[in-house]
């Protein structure tokens, strides 16, 4: 199973806060998004995924920034995956054409169950948990790219 870039780059920007909430500075996504080395256009659609799932706080204005909530620290990272990346078949059984085997197909059930394992493999798992040594220290280590 492979995971979206959108979940990828969610996955990586929450990292980064919370490895950063410890400071007083409050990123922006620009800064958050050059860090960790993906575009801003990108960034900025995940921010607002993220604020909508209740992971990340936005600010706007002066003295504005991005923050991890405190679920967004906390909550099991199975849970925020599957939110990211719904839930749906790892195969594409009703694409266009469909594939005609679905009638009678025991791969698809095959790769639901390994699909929920790999959820479930994340489950006890939360973004701070990620962050402990030695990503957290790798994370602060991250400056964002010099601009040309």
């Amino acid at each position: 199973m492979r995971l979206t870039k959108s979940t990828d780059i969610a996955l990586r920007m929450a990292m980064r806060l919370a490895v950063l909430d410890d400071t007083r500075h409050a990123p922006t996504t620009r800064e958050v998004a050059e860090a960790i080395q993906v575009p801003y256009t990108h960034a900025a659609k995940v921010v607002s995924r993220l604020r909508h799932l209740g992971v990340v706080e936005a600010r706007r204005g002066r003295g504005g920034g991005l923050s991890l909530t405190t679920a967004g620290r906390t909550g099991s990272l199975g849970h925020l995956v599957r939110q990211l990346e719904g839930v749906g078949d790892v195969v594409g059984c009703e694409d266009d054409p469909p594939c005609p085997l679905r009638a009678a197909c025991r791969l698809r059930g095959a790769l639901r169950v390994a699909q929920e394992a790999f959820f479930a493999a994340l489950d006890p798992l939360s973004i701070g948990d990620l962050v402990e040594t030695p990503t957290g220290p790798l994370l602060l280590s991250l400056t964002p790219r010099p601009e040309s």
